[in-house]
């Protein structure tokens, strides 16, 4: 079989596995993966070991069936990482050099509309980008969205800004307030208020976020109003979101509300709990992660008016199971979001650890300070130190103390053991975390 042939086989395995595989994960997990062949051996690369993991974890299997029924038998397979690996451009992607042509400002290639979720607090206002998306400067003109931090203003924008690229004929300038101003203030400065005009003039689409910051700058509404006018004139697209709707903007020129007021006013409410899961899930989903359903209730019913807020919750217990080697389950969600979920957690002391780790292996709790060694002894009372320095404030040395005086280096292998063995033992960790739940309750 020659190279070009065994090439055609692998986009053919791609796309049989676009059809088996959920599209999110499909396109963050199996589409980047780097394919070629090097004699009898099919090399399967990937930008990094955590990636490699993941596919390994979730899609080794389905690979190689599907390697076996296209390739011949002898054919083995091979995976490696490559950091200096570069995706290859999908057909409706552009590349780079394509983009910096058409874009002035920064466009965020990884919000689009596939996946934005959309639930009852935010539909109107994704039907409207995508009206304005498919029609851009003729309906909707110009379009006006606000609400609270976090809630996917910034989303939703970049996602009309995508398709339009993907369209390859619209130039768009993308900026905040803030640096629309400070390039003002810098053209007035340099006597080179023309071209600043200009520059912003001959767009297609224009899209200002958090416009509020302009409320009070006397010079930069005075322009932003001309250019306004100038864009609307020619049916250029124009974007603004703002966190709250024009008539409550203190310090704005009342011909500037007009101006904002007159095309669509659509606002973005916080997310129904329904639409927080949905969002959990669609997250965990694309980032290969495996959150069971009661952490899912846990966090949509805890973080419930910030989407921003519920993807950092979600990266924030990724990194903790991935860099800890820990499952991700309810007790582990709750201790490592305990700020986040306002989780009171009560005071547990040495001495009530001691007592429940004693009473659960079956030994004395003198024992706990005891000078026996015996496995029997050892074993339970090093579990106690695990759970003494995670459910405790104390130090390592205050915590040996309260073990017969023994010395901070003694605790410190007991943590260390009882991680490591958590890490190879599920049931063990399972039994460890059920213990850590019952003292904090």
């Amino acid at each position: 079989m020659n190279q070009s042939k065994r090439h055609i086989d692998w986009q053919r395995i791609l796309d049989e596995l676009a059809e088996e595989v959920p599209a999110a994960r499909f396109d963050a997990w199996i589409r980047p993966v780097h394919a070629e062949v090097e004699d009898q051996t099919l090399i399967l690369s990937v930008p990094s070991r955590f990636f490699l993991d993941n596919l390994k974890d979730h899609h080794e299997q389905s690979i190689r069936k599907k390697v076996q029924q296209y390739f011949s038998d002898d054919v083995s397979i091979e995976f490696r990482v490559n950091p200096n690996l570069v995706p290859d451009h999908t057909p409706d992607e552009q590349p780079d050099e394509t983009r910096s042509g058409q874009v002035d400002g920064f466009i965020d290639s990884r919000f689009t509309f596939a996946n934005f979720v959309v639930g009852p607090s935010n539909e109107f206002c994704h039907a409207a980008c995508r009206a304005v998306a498919d029609t851009p400067g003729t309906i909707y003109n110009p379009l006006y969205i606000y609400g609270g931090v976090g809630l996917g203003k910034t989303h939703l924008i970049n996602a009309v800004a995508n398709q339009l690229l993907a369209r390859n004929n619209f130039k768009i300038a993308y900026r905040t307030s803030e640096r629309f101003t400070n390039e003002l203030i810098y053209a007035i400065r340099n006597g080179t208020t023309q071209q600043f005009r200009d520059r912003y003039r001959q767009v297609d689409v224009l899209i200002i976020d958090d416009v509020q910051f302009i409320a009070g700058k006397a010079s930069t509404q005075e322009e932003f109003f001309h250019t306004f006018n100038a864009l609307y004139e020619l049916q250029k697209q124009i974007i603004l979101t703002s966190d709250r709707p024009p008539r409550e903007m203190n310090h704005l020129q009342d011909r500037l509300k007009s101006r904002f007021g007159s095309g669509l006013v659509a606002d973005i409410q916080p997310p129904a709990f329904e639409t927080r899961k949905a969002i959990l899930n669609s997250k965990s989903e694309l980032a290969g992660i495996e959150l069971p359903e009661d952490v899912t209730t846990l966090l949509a019913s805890r973080i419930s008016t910030n989407v921003r807020e519920l993807e950092g919750a979600l990266t924030r217990l990724t990194a903790h199971a991935t860099l800890t080697g820990h499952h991700i389950n309810m007790d582990f969600a709750r201790r490592v979001l305990r700020d986040l979920l306002h989780e009171e957690v009560r005071a547990v002391s040495v001495e009530d650890i001691q007592k429940h780790v004693a009473s659960y292996y079956n030994i004395r709790l003198q024992d706990m300070r005891s000078k026996k060694r015996t496995r029997n002894v050892a074993f339970p009372r090093q579990v106690a130190m695990y759970c003494s320095k995670h459910l405790t404030s104390l130090s390592l040395p205050e915590i040996g103390e309260a073990f017969g005086g023994r010395d901070h280096t003694t605790v410190l292998y007991a943590v260390r053991r009882i991680d490591k063995e958590m890490q190879e033992n599920d049931a063990f960790e399972d039994e460890v975390e059920r213990m850590l739940q019952l003292l904090r309750n």
